[in-house]
């Protein structure tokens, strides 16, 4: 068995990762770890848990674990690695944006390997650390990948739209429900947090494109904010010579190996993947211009399914262990 211990276990991701891992089946949830919670019982903080009284958050860390998750605020991590002595034989995985990027990779004598099984399969294996992708960053790269690996990017014009609990658990005054029913908004237009990380993935298989580092814009990006609770969906436009049918095929092989992704042949909508660890896409062109709409779950692959998924290859499990998930269609 897998032990694991949660540093944040309070929040929207620590959650999402104590409901998996309860039912995961190679897994001993050793440790919750909260410190504004600590003695407290889980389902004090996440009701749905109420049948697991015997789960109780605590202030204290324990050694005594193979792989731990960090489910801290953007920052947040290496902090908590700076101040706490972690074994070098504890593996971890951080489900912020601390170690994302090549020049962040290395901390404390760890070494990161950025979590995107997409493409990063065999690296993720032999990892002794995980950075897990952002959850937009996720859906968005998903769309694009197999055409930055034909070499068929250079600008990209890139919407999409989250639910609330991307925002985290704390309130603001655009997460509160007056303000979230029936409104939408755009938000942090052209410079949202993700962009590096997406523009290094679409070098990594596209070279030619700038990297991140070189401060030259490839994904032209506006997120909006949703009046719902879960889930992303992104659309993002390219000029493209190549017909539909080409293209097609183009992305059934590139993920025909990928254990959660999908071409649809038909419209995708958002209640495919909310509360699944999958990712679903479907192509349109029209003339010369395509465009690839992308859906995912923001607190499952755009998060702590992907963390799961990542933990799986990296303990040899079939990656798909205790992400069997099916979504409330209805």
């Amino acid at each position: 068995m897998i032990k694991v211990g949660i540093i944040g276990a309070a929040g929207y991701t620590g959650g999402e990762l104590i409901r998996l891992l309860i039912n995961h089946p190679g897994v001993e949830l050793t440790f919750m770890h909260s410190k504004s919670n600590g003695g407290n019982p889980v389902c004090k903080v996440h009701q749905d848990l109420i049948d697991h009284p015997e789960l109780i958050f605590t202030k204290e860390l324990s050694a005594d674990v193979d792989v731990l998750f960090l489910c801290l605020g953007h920052g947040n991590s290496k902090k908590f690695l700076q101040e706490n002595e972690i074994d070098p034989k504890i593996k971890i995985i951080d489900l912020a944006n601390d170690f994302r990027l090549v020049k962040d990779k290395q901390f404390k004598g760890r070494d990161f390997v950025y979590g995107l099984p997409e493409i990063n399969k065999e690296a993720i294996i032999k990892a002794g650390n995980v950075a897990n992708p952002g959850c937009f960053a996720t859906c968005v790269q998903m769309g694009l990948l197999p055409l930055a690996k034909a070499g068929l990017l250079s600008e990209v014009y890139t919407t999409g739209i989250t639910g609330s609990t991307g925002a985290g658990q704390s309130l603001s005054a655009t997460s509160h429900f007056s303000w979230r029913a029936n409104n939408i908004q755009a938000y942090k237009t052209l410079t949202h947090q993700h962009l590096d990380e997406i523009q290094q993935s679409l070098h990594q298989l596209q070279p030619s494109l700038p990297t991140w580092a070189e401060n030259k814009e490839v994904i032209n990006f506006v997120p909006w904010r949703g009046d719902f609770p879960r889930g992303i969906f992104v659309s993002s436009t390219i000029t493209c010579d190549l017909e539909l049918a080409e293209l097609n095929q183009l992305y059934q092989d590139f993920y025909k190996d990928a254990r959660f992704t999908f071409v649809s042949e038909q419209p995708i909508f958002l209640k495919q993947v909310v509360n699944t660890n999958l990712c679903v896409l479907y192509l349109e062109k029209v003339g010369s211009k395509l465009v690839v709409h992308s859906a995912t779950d923001n607190l499952l692959k755009g998060a702590s399914g992907q963390a799961i998924q990542n933990m799986n290859l990296i303990f040899g499990l079939d990656e798909a262990t205790g992400l069997n998930l099916k979504a409330n269609y209805f």
